[in-house]
């Protein structure tokens, strides 16, 4: 079994899978919509995870209507609110380690306020 990103699909076992035509995929790379590995010999090689980025691609055209600029857009949203989700998590980790009485550092403070909590960061200008 493969690892989900890693590069193992040429162009034409994709295409065959996702029923599309190759130069549909070649588009999608031009619009930098997904950027398949390369061989040496600069063959395309598609992971999992390209694929399935492909399937999202082809459910906003063809089922939403989502042009290729909208669904540019929506991907860039995609990918921003995940990393925005795993800084989250991270700081609610923070916040749950501070609670269970770690020391917080000089440079921080955690102020709990009714059901929330927060970090307030401050910067040494020294």
């Amino acid at each position: 079994m493969h690892a989900y990103d890693e590069p193992v699909y040429l162009i034409s076992v994709v295409a065959k899978v996702l029923n599309i035509h190759p130069q549909t995929l070649r588009q999608y790379e031009r619009e930098g919509l997904i950027s398949p590995s390369r061989t040496q010999g600069k063959t395309r090689l598609y992971s999992q995870k390209d694929i399935d980025r492909i399937k999202m691609i082809l459910r906003l055209t063809r089922e939403l209507g989502v042009n290729l600029a909208g669904v540019d857009i929506i991907l860039r949203l995609k990918e921003q609110m995940e990393e925005m989700e795993k800084e989250l998590e991270h700081l609610k980790e923070i916040i749950k380690e501070y609670e269970e009485g770690q020391t917080v550092p000089k440079s921080r403070a955690v102020v709990k306020k009714d059901f929330n909590t927060e970090i307030i960061i401050f910067e040494d200008k020294e």
